[in-house]
């Protein structure tokens, strides 16, 4: 059995503030390095074998956190950095929604493919599935942590399990330093648990 746990970063202070983040290298804040300490030594009881992360600072810094308790390496993979939000990347979603009213619409109703050069949802899936199931083909029959981002995780998550669009839009964000957890056997990949992580990080759910 090869277990997969795919853990969202941090919290940032774009996080915080509702600007979308997408490929935007933005770094974690003070509470997103307390989540990420505080989520190491819950990740370090599960034994890993490895440590995978998005190249982006958020994603990289929250897996320093559990390489430093393991002495494992972090792996980097630009494929598991978040969805590109195009032309919506650095603003608030106040003014996406003033902006581009008929294309937020869409992407709040859950259009794969709103425009304003997002990136699109089977694209992204398929991009991040893809380097999930390398990180855990890699270590066949271990646990594997992977460090990503809120969108890309679920994304990722659904390319694995094969789930529906409409299926996978109502599996609920990963909160901030969360986590999923995937087996994979004989039968193929399973979820086996959700947002798991500590509670009372101030986590925030927006998947940007």
């Amino acid at each position: 059995m090869t277990r997969l746990i795919v853990w969202r970063h941090g919290n940032t202070d774009w996080n915080g503030s509702s600007r979308v983040q997408g490929q935007t290298d933005v770094g974690l804040n003070d509470l997103g390095r307390q989540q990420a300490a505080g989520a190491a030594p819950l990740l370090a009881a599960l034994r890993p074998d490895a440590i995978v992360a998005s190249d982006l600072s958020r994603a990289r810094h929250t897996a320093d956190a559990l390489a430093a308790l393991t002495g494992l390496p972090v792996h980097l993979d630009a494929r598991l950095r978040e969805r590109y939000f195009g032309r919506w990347q650095g603003m608030l979603l106040t003014d996406v929604a003033q902006r581009f009213p008929a294309e937020y619409a869409a992407w709040r109703a859950g259009d794969p493919d709103p425009g304003c050069e997002l990136e699109s949802l089977d694209d992204l899936g398929k991009r991040v599935g893809a380097a999930l199931q390398e990180a855990a083909d890699a270590v066949p029959g271990g646990t594997i942590v992977v460090a990503t981002h809120g969108g890309a995780s679920r994304q990722g998550c659904g390319q694995l399990l094969g789930w529906a669009p409409e299926v996978l839009r109502a599996v609920g964000p990963l909160q901030n330093c969360h986590w999923t957890e995937l087996r994979h056997d004989a039968r193929g990949w399973q979820l086996r648990a959700h947002n798991v992580g500590l509670i009372d990080q101030g986590a925030t759910p927006p998947p940007l």
